[in-house]
């Protein structure tokens, strides 16, 4: 797509109202491709559309507003196009602190993780099986009974099993 088209359409998206599956609705939305065409990008680019329609899953029998992910996925991927390509004299907005925050986090943990796997003797494996070993008491695994089938049985066997317990207790 021409620069002149994305910085169009780039302009066009932030002051309209973006809707999938058709070029425009009742309530004055716009498809990406005629909000460029609307802020001086005249290039026909049906590609765009098709493709917009397609990563947006539209329903071409039933128009929607676009939502604001699709919209902010939009915005980037033209700015980054932009960007790449050294056109605009837009400045880019910088990232809210929150999401640089959450990144250098993640890198950290990541980074620890990776370096701690990497100087352990001990492998994941060997500490799930050791903690399963803990909590496993072979000596109380009985074999599980028939349930059963009346209040006198259910009686009988919770006597029985009671028994059972002061035996082993003694």
């Amino acid at each position: 797509m021409p620069n002149a088209t994305k910085e169009a359409m780039l302009k066009g998206i932030r002051s309209n109202r973006v809707i999938v599956g058709a070029y425009v609705d009742k309530r004055g939305g716009v498809c990406p491709m005629l909000a460029a065409h609307r802020n001086g990008g005249r290039t026909n680019f049906g590609t765009f559309a098709r493709a917009w329609d397609a990563f947006t899953r539209a329903n071409p029998r039933k128009p929607r507003r676009a939502s604001r992910l699709e919209v902010r996925m939009l915005e980037n991927y033209l700015e980054l196009a932009l960007a790449r390509e050294g056109v605009g004299g837009e400045t880019l907005p910088e990232r809210p602190l929150a999401e640089e925050v959450r990144d250098v986090k993640a890198t950290r943990r990541r980074l620890a993780e990776a370096e701690a796997h990497e100087t352990s003797e001990v492998s994941v494996e060997d500490v799930l099986a050791t903690a399963y070993a803990e909590h496993a008491h072979p000596e109380q695994t009985l074999p599980e009974p028939a349930a059963p089938d009346s209040a006198e049985a259910w009686s009988a066997e919770l006597e029985r099993a009671e028994a059972e317990l002061e035996r082993t207790d003694a």
